[in-house]
């Protein structure tokens, strides 16, 4: 697809249904249908536009999002396209002793989540799936192992949990479930600037940094947006809702993180 006729795509799709809730409204329906039938994209696409810098993937990002009927194969050419420059994200990267954090780096008008995860020497996220949204991730420094799950066959879920992705602390009170053990579906090591993608359609994932020696940086972009997924035990398939919180925005630490 060439980027005129990216650019035709998204601007034919670009309708005005009303006030700007209804517009995202739309858009966002539209993001979550379309995890159904997405599986992701190897390559970036013959003659479409490349962001040469992180400021450039934002912008057309941002543009991109503004149709009500997003491209969605663009987004994951762009993600693609871009090629890691240390000096442009290192301002966002903040790492944590004891666990990997999420750093937004840019809100996307309410439709995506930009954000640098930042992983030290054996950090590892839980399994979890991605509450209907796609979910892309772009090695910027590092390796990170991705190993995917098939959904339980009984997945109980306990509603009120504390359980913080990317920020430790999991008070959820622990219940009684038997259940079978996740499968795992396959396991895929991610290299600096490599792009994976997932949705809920495809699996649940667990992301580690296998180094002992080496921290791990990647950029990943959530869209819809999302504050609260489910993370599973693998021995049992229990399910548990958690919510998702930030260590830093845009650059500076979240005051209300302790």
């Amino acid at each position: 697809m060439t980027s005129l006729a990216v650019m035709e795509l998204n601007n034919n799709n670009n309708n005005n249904c009303g006030d700007e809730s209804g517009r995202a409204e739309n858009c966002e329906k539209y993001l979550r249908e379309l995890t159904k039938t997405f599986t992701g994209i190897d390559k970036p696409l013959k003659n479409a536009r490349k962001c040469e810098t992180l400021t450039d993937l934002i912008g057309e990002l941002r543009r991109t999002f503004d149709s009500d009927h997003v491209n969605i194969e663009y987004v994951n050419h762009l993600m693609l396209s871009y090629q890691s420059n240390p000096a442009e994200w290192r301002k966002f990267a903040k790492f944590d002793r004891y666990r990997y954090t999420r750093n937004l780096v840019d809100a996307g008008n309410g439709k995506y989540n930009l954000m640098i995860l930042c992983w030290n020497e054996g950090h590892a996220s839980a399994i979890h799936d991605h509450a209907d949204s796609h979910c892309f991730m772009k090695m910027l420094k590092g390796q990170l192992m991705e190993t995917r799950y098939a959904w339980p066959k009984d997945a109980a879920v306990t509603e009120d949990s504390k359980a913080d992705i990317g920020n430790g602390g999991n008070g959820q009170e622990e219940i009684e479930y038997n259940g079978d053990e996740l499968e795992e579906l396959s396991r895929s090591t991610l290299e600096t600037n490599g792009v994976c993608y997932i949705n809920d359609t495809l699996g649940l994932h667990r992301v580690e940094n296998p180094s002992h020696t080496d921290v791990a940086v990647s950029l990943h972009l959530y869209c819809p947006p999302f504050d609260v997924c489910s993370i599973f035990n693998k021995q049992n398939g229990k399910r548990t809702k958690c919510k998702v919180t930030f260590w830093s925005k845009f650059g500076k630490r979240e005051s209300s993180v302790n």
